[in-house]
Parts: C-alpha cells; sequence; structure tokens
C-alpha cells in the first residue's frame, strides 16, 4: 500500500476541486429523505408507512432519471445537462412543503427525475481526470467523502425536522442544491478526455477530399454533381428503414461491448444498496425495539467511520480487487450483526461490514470507468446509479418485512444472506463463462 498516492492525488487541484465540490453537493439530498420523511410525519400528519411511500416515490424517480441524465451529459454537455435540475431543484423543493400529502407525490418523483445527478458527474470526471492506478484512489476518496456526508447531513435533516423547521429544511435542500449546480456548471469538469488531434484529422480529410475532386477530370465532376442529388435520396431513405434499429444499437452499444462483466458490475451495485439499506433499517429497528433510540448516532458513527478507514486502505492498495468479492465480505460479515445485545456490541460489530463498504463502491464504479468508453460512461453511470438505488428500494423492505415477522435481527440475517447469495451466484456464472471462453 502506498499512502502518497492521496498527498500526489490531491495536488491536482482540478481533483482537489471536484472532490470538494461534490461533497458539499451531496450534504442536502442527504438531509432531504430524514426531512421528508419527519416532514410527513410530524407536519402533515401522515404514518411511517405514509412516508416509506414518498420515498419510494422519490427513489423510483431518480433510478428512472438517472441513466437519461448521464445520457445527456454525453451528448450535448455537462452545462446545458444540468440546467433542467438547477431550475427545478428550488422550485419543486419549494413547493413540496406547502402541498398536502397527495399532492407532494407526484412532486416528489418529478423532483427525482431531474435531481442534480452529482454522483454520475463525480464519478465521470474522476475517470477522466485520474487515469490508470490514480482512478482507483481517487474513487475510494469519492467513496470515502460520500461516508463523511451521510455522517452528517442526515443528522443535520433530524434536528431541523424535530425542531419544527421541516418547511424552511426542505427549501434549503432545493436552493441549496441548485447554487451547487450553478456552481459545477461553473467548474465545469471534464467529462471525457479531450482529444486535440480529432480536429487536425477532420481538417486533413477534408482537404483531401477537396484535392481529389479538384483533380478529376471536368466531366467526371459534372457526372458526380447530377449524381450526388440521387445518391443523397438513396442514403436518406437506407437510413430511414435502419433508423431504430440503428439507433437501439448505438444506444446501448456501450453496454454490448462486455455485456457480462458490465451486468456484473451492475448487480454488485444493486446487491450493495441492497445490504446497506438493510443494515440501516435493522440497526434502526434493533436500538428502536430496546428503547435506546437515541444512541442510533453511535452505531451509525462506528460503522461510516469504519467504511472511511477501509476506503483509505483501499485507495491506498496497488491491485484492485474484485467487486463481488468485496460485497460477499461485506454480505457475509453483516450477519453477525443479528448477535448484538446492546448499543456497543452493535456498534463493534459494525465495525467489520463497514470497513468494506467504501471499498465495494469504489471497486464497482473503477470497473465501470474502465470498461466503459468514456463517450458514453455518463449514461453508464446513470446506470450504475441507478442499479444502487435499485437496491437500496429493494433491501429496506426486505429487512422490514423479516423484521415484523420474526424480529430486529432477522434484518440484518434477510439482507447479509441475500447478498451472499447473489454474490455466489455471481461468482458461479462467472467461472461457467470463463470455462466456455477457454473451450471456444
Amino acid at each position: 500500500m502506498n499512502f502518497a498516492l492521496y498527498r500526489e492525488l490531491l495536488a491536482v487541484r482540478p481533483i482537489r476541486r471536484l472532490l470538494l465540490v461534490g461533497m458539499i453537493a451531496r450534504i442536502p439530498h442527504s438531509a432531504a429523505g430524514v426531512l421528508l420523511t419527519l416532514h410527513i410525519v410530524l407536519s402533515l400528519g401522515q404514518g411511517y408507512a405514509a412516508a416509506g411511500a414518498a420515498a419510494a416515490v422519490m427513489t423510483i424517480g431518480i433510478a428512472v432519471g438517472a441513466p437519461w441524465r448521464g445520457r445527456r451529459v454525453d451528448t450535448v454537455g455537462l452545462r446545458k445537462a444540468l440546467i433542467p435540475s438547477v431550475i427545478s431543484e428550488t422550485v419543486i423543493w419549494s413547493i413540496v412543503p406547502h402541498v398536502s400529502y397527495e399532492a407532494l407525490l407526484p412532486l416528489v418523483f418529478i423532483g427525482g427525475l431531474l435531481t442534480l445527478p452529482i454522483f454520475s458527474v463525480v464519478r465521470q470526471s474522476l475517470g477522466v481526470l485520474a487515469p490508470g492506478d490514480q482512478r482507483r484512489t481517487a474513487f475510494a476518496l469519492d467513496a470515502i467523502a460520500t461516508e463523511l456526508v451521510f455522517m452528517i447531513g442526515p443528522a443535520v435533516g433530524a434536528v431541523v425536522a424535530t425542531s419544527g423547521h421541516s418547511v424552511l429544511g426542505l427549501t434549503v435542500v432545493g436552493v441549496a442544491t441548485s447554487v451547487s449546480g450553478l456552481f459545477l456548471m461553473w467548474f465545469n469538469p471534464p467529462t471525457r478526455t479531450a482529444s486535440p488531434d480529432a480536429g487536425l484529422e477532420a481538417a486533413e480529410l477534408e482537404c483531401a477530399e477537396a484535392a481529389v475532386v479538384a483533380a478529376a477530370p471536368a466531366h467526371l465532376q459534372e457526372a458526380a454533381a447530377e449524381l450526388a442529388p440521387l445518391a443523397a435520396a438513396a442514403e436518406e431513405r437506407r437510413q430511414r428503414r435502419s433508423g431504430l434499429r440503428h439507433r437501439v444499437v448505438h444506444n446501448f452499444s456501450w453496454f454490448t461491448a462486455a455485456v457480462a462483466a458490465v451486468a456484473a458490475v451492475f448487480a454488485v451495485a444493486a446487491g450493495a444498496g441492497m445490504v446497506l439499506s438493510g443494515t440501516d433499517v435493522g440497526i434502526v429497528a434493533a436500538l428502536q425495539t430496546g428503547g435506546h433510540e437515541a444512541e442510533i448516532g453511535i452505531v451509525f458513527l462506528f460503522w461510516c467511520a469504519a467504511s472511511v478507514v477501509g476506503g483509505l486502505i483501499y485507495g491506498a492498495m496497488h491491485r484492485p480487487i474484485s467487486p463481488i468479492l468485496l460485497l460477499l465480505g461485506m454480505s457475509a460479515l453483516t450477519v453477525p450483526m443479528a448477535f448484538a445485545t446492546d448499543t456497543w456490541t452493535l456498534s463493534l460489530l459494525s465495525l467489520l461490514p463497514g470497513l468494506l463498504c467504501a471499498p465495494v463502491l469504489s471497486a464497482a464504479s473503477e470497473k465501470v470507468a474502465e470498461l466503459v468508453d468514456e463517450s458514453r460512461r455518463g449514461e453508464a453511470m446513470g446506470w450504475y446509479g441507478s442499479s444502487l438505488t435499485g437496491g437500496v428500494a429493494l433491501g429496506a423492505p426486505l429487512a422490514g418485512l423479516f423484521i415484523d415477522v420474526i424480529g430486529p435481527s432477522a434484518g440484518f440475517v434477510s439482507v447479509g444472506l441475500a447478498g451472499v447469495a447473489l454474490c455466489l451466484v455471481g461468482l458461479a456464472l462467472q467461472h461457467m463463462r470463463r470455462r466456455r471462453l477457454a473451450h471456444a
């Protein structure tokens, strides 16, 4: 391990600035979930089931919108792609606190659909700014920054909401996110590697074509001029016939190029989201059942701090570790949390799975950057974010179902074993694929 990699990376001003902007931009939305839940329960007088439904609607919006938002970054550039988010964040989150629960649901869906794509933008830009072995360290730093955000945001959101200021808090979330988006537009971090030779090559090709035409005999130039409209019309008809098929193939060409490997990374992202959200619910249920809900912050502090340490260690390593193996370890180590008897044993048992949290997310992001060409990496990062979000949406109700039927300990066991099963299936499929390739 080489911890000097962090010093070298942070010495690069664009990377340092991108990580800082990404961290600040995530804080408002990390508080939004808690603020929205407590606003629905405390201000609107609805139950936790209604609050959970609203969170699910917003999550679906984020999952649907992430690939589209990433694709917009790829096609029109970062600044134009962020304009809808910058406008919608302030407008929607300023209206949400003042409407009824029924009107709130479509608003939070649209808010999720148009949310600032900070996750995919930061990861996509880091893949450009930190090439080669630096990429692992950069993604580890971003994962660490995300853990620090989730130590701060939800706690601040809970304090604001329980103080009776959820309306102001949700409005501030929207305004602060829009300001972060404006700053990101001003900063405009690169989302693909600059190619100074591309313009030169195009100019040279155009000059060569002009020279060939000029050198051709006059009667050939006249014939070519007469045939050009006919050829253009034929080409247009051909393009219309194959247009839809071409667009579909083109839009998913980044995926089909390495379909098995990319699908495996998305499965890991979904599994990580499932285990993390299920563990989150399990911690809350375990402490509420024992009457220690005021000590929830202690467990989260241990859990997130362990993830920060794990991220620092992984980012300093010279060799990558397969994300599916890291997820397997995190899932298996989540199961023993079921044996906790009080706050402190739960905190200590959360250290081991916590150590692998940031490495899982870092390794998966690194794999996406490695497998997908940077011209389509924004869309791929969007799908990666959707997979992670989908896993989060699955893990909480899965753990909640087992907690309601059996008890708090079943929450940890259910998501831990589900994660282990997912990884074992993935490893078996990888082994079968390698054997087929070996015999081919």
